[in-house]
């Protein structure tokens, strides 16, 4: 136990956060421990932890990408949009609003990979133009009337107590942990992160690496956006509105630095469960909904500190030992 403490600091923190964030919540209801709270803790946000994923391939990678709440909005409002013409059938709907989430991927992952612009600013003009593109397919309207099985896929459970997001949630995690920890393709996720000068000295196709996690990006939040549409029944084009705000504090409260080149999977699913469970007592405690927002917001703030903070005192004690050992 001791030695993997010392191997997982940051995670050993977030256990225990966790831990407290349980205990605290159980005396806060009497229902908190109950399976139906569990189920409905993840369902309810199974679209924000799917993209959590792939966000955290992108930023381990040395990238961000701020459009994906925007993406999954666009994606689902192409699915509508489409739907609402009435001249496809459904599933090639579901083809073309995942299509449209790979193109939104595609397109600012060229920019970012073959022109050379930063991420940040790439991705911030994607969360405006693609939330823009959503509103202006569906201008005011509230778009509905999917097909029946559709709308059991987001709103009841496919197997036993477990609906549809939570098995691809669950399956894309052990997938990630293995690509991440187990791969040579995670081996080189992390080299670019850390310095892409040298990956391409090494032989790494820097630039080719960098587009296909944007267009997985894109992709995945096109199918949480879909995943989404499927559980309200219907669509806005403000869906899906702020939802990168816990979706990159997710990652980074992992222990995923933001500069690229570190974190792990286990990390990003700690502190998952962590903000799933922070938000969920809130809840619980009648917290209204912008003071949540106000507490993922310090959250996030937090993540990028704390571990730089943690770092420089590292770093620091070394020396001081050395100095106060040093011959006058």
């Amino acid at each position: 136990m001791r030695e993997w403490v010392a191997r997982n600091r940051w995670e050993a923190v977030l256990l225990g956060v966790l831990l407290v964030t349980i205990v605290v919540n159980a005396m806060l209801s009497p229902f908190y421990l109950g399976l139906g709270n569990f189920i409905n803790l993840f369902w309810l946000s199974g679209e924000k932890i799917i993209v959590a994923i792939v966000m955290a391939f992108v930023i381990i990678n040395g990238e961000i990408d701020l459009s994906v709440a925007s993406v999954m909005g666009f994606s689902a409002a192409v699915l509508a949009s489409v739907h609402a013409g009435g001249d496809v059938p459904f599933v090639v709907a579901i083809l073309i609003a995942l299509a449209a989430g790979a193109g939104a991927g595609l397109v600012q992952g060229l920019v970012v990979a073959r022109l050379g612009l930063p991420s940040l600013v790439v991705t911030l003009a994607g969360l405006i133009g693609f939330r823009g593109a959503a509103r202006v397919l569906l201008e005011d309207r509230s778009v509905g009337d999917f097909p029946e099985w559709f709308d059991r896929l987001g709103q009841e459970a496919l197997t036993g107590p477990v609906p549809l997001v939570l098995l691809i949630f669950f399956v894309g995690l052990v997938v990630a942990w293995v690509v991440l920890e187990r791969s040579a393709l995670g081996r080189r996720i992390y080299v670019i992160g850390s310095s892409a000068e040298v990956a391409r000295y090494s032989g790494i196709e820097v630039a080719g690496l960098k587009l296909r996690l944007f267009v997985a990006s894109g992709l995945v939040s096109g199918l949480a956006g879909v995943l989404f549409a499927a559980r309200l029944g219907s669509v806005r084009g403000s869906l899906a509105e702020f939802y990168e705000l816990d979706i990159i504090t997710m990652v980074l409260l992992g222990g995923v630095s933001i500069f690229g080149g570190s974190g792990s999977m286990l990390g990003v699913a700690l502190a998952i469960f962590t903000v799933l469970n922070i938000r969920n007592g809130l809840g619980l405690a009648n917290v209204d909904g912008i003071v949540q927002t106000g507490v993922i917001g310090l959250l996030l703030i937090g993540s990028v500190l704390l571990p730089n903070l943690a770092q420089r005192l590292r770093s620091a004690l070394p020396r001081a030992r050395t100095a106060t050992k040093a011959p006058p």
